[in-house]
């Protein structure tokens, strides 16, 4: 994790910093093509000339760790945040470098200074509280990439850390937001490749560091999903992520990482450990330049619930979050629906999002 703010070479600070003034969530860049940045949700092209393949790998080596340039040698691709000096501002990245028809490319992201509110979000502060304050569990925010799972984790860890009285870790790949050290919270980030092998090693090393809170940035294989409930099982209340579209799809997923002899006792075990699932997207506003709406949907895990993914009746889910709706509980298509009737999403572009065009009414 890089501290200290970087001065890059001209042409890449040239870039992040048009790429901050149009308000960007992305920065592409691809030997061959023309730099083009995620706004809103919508890819534009800069007004730069195309890079060839020597200059952006001459750039990009000089905007990475020596030691993140030699494992991108090794291992073709690498992430990890950077710390950029602009001209009027100082700006944080998650990089991601990668090969495509062996020529190199790399993404950008472009992580807030400070991390946003849950108002400016769009995230229901009553949700947010309840699955701050679980005592123990499994919480699970998924959705696609560029959704916004990592700020609304960021945003409940800084509730936490701001409270006091709890020992968080997090395990990341990379380190995004940087917390501040409280009076009365100890938070520690540990960067995946850096500080620590692998998320799994993270997770397993964390139980001997006294913690109440620990983020995983993301389960992506059978290990570290054991890990996550076995740590969920012993009392702390572990956050984390997972590439799903809804509730379903998390426990789908999560079981997925297992061999088939093995999913039942997933299945069990994720019925008593897990607390919640929050599924988000970011759909487009009608309003051209406008930062996109959150839809939710929010499972907290009942008994009806419990007992559907202990027995892998997963469509069952969806009529259980819709009659959990006074605990708090909406489906995705809910919240699509409530963003079309106030006017914040078109209809179109609802339907392209919701599972059944049907709940928007005619």
């Amino acid at each position: 994790m890089t501290s200290e703010a970087v001065q890059y070479p001209e042409t890449i600070t040239r870039w992040f910093a048009q790429a901050c003034d149009m308000q960007a969530s992305d920065l592409h860049v691809v030997a061959g093509s023309v730099p083009i940045v995620r706004a809103h949700g919508t890819l534009q092209a800069m007004d730069e000339p195309p890079v060839s393949d020597a200059e952006l790998r001459s750039l990009l080596q000089s905007t990475s760790p020596t030691e993140m340039w030699e494992r991108f040698e090794r291992d073709l691709n690498i992430d990890f945040s950077l710390h950029a000096k602009l001209p009027d501002k100082q700006q944080r990245f998650r990089a991601n470098y990668f090969l495509s028809n062996q020529e190199i490319g790399a993404c950008f992201r472009l992580i807030p200074e400070t991390i946003p509110s849950l108002d400016w979000a769009g995230f229901p502060s009553n949700v947010a509280q309840k699955i701050a304050h679980f005592r123990n569990g499994l919480v699970v925010v998924s959705g696609v990439t560029g959704s916004g799972k990592s700020t609304t984790l960021a945003m409940i860890i800084s509730m936490l850390n701001a409270e006091g009285n709890h020992r968080i870790v997090t395990i990341e790949e990379p380190v995004e937001y940087v917390f501040p050290q409280m009076p009365n919270s100890m938070i520690t980030q540990r960067e995946v490749g850096l500080d620590v092998h692998s998320f799994a090693d993270g997770l397993k090393y964390s139980l001997r560091q006294d913690p109440d809170v620990i983020l995983v940035g993301e389960i992506r294989d059978h290990e570290t999903a054991q890990m996550a409930i076995t740590a969920a099982e012993t009392g702390l209340l572990v956050f984390t992520t997972l590439h799903a579209r809804d509730a379903k799809g998390v426990i789908s997923r999560f079981s997925d990482l297992y061999p088939i002899e093995g999913q039942n006792e997933i299945r069990s075990q994720l019925a008593s450990s897990l607390r919640a699932v929050v599924s988000q997207h970011l759909i487009p506003s009608p309003v051209p330049g406008e930062k996109r709406n959150l839809a939710l949907e929010v499972m907290f895990n009942t008994g009806p619930i419990a007992s559907g993914i202990r027995t892998g009746k997963l469509q069952s889910l969806d009529n259980s979050i819709l009659t959990g709706r006074d605990q708090g509980m909406i489906t995705l298509d809910e919240s699509i629906k409530r963003l079309m009737n106030e006017g914040r999403i078109e209809r179109e572009v609802a339907e392209r999002f919701v599972s059944d065009p049907s709940v928007l009414g005619w």
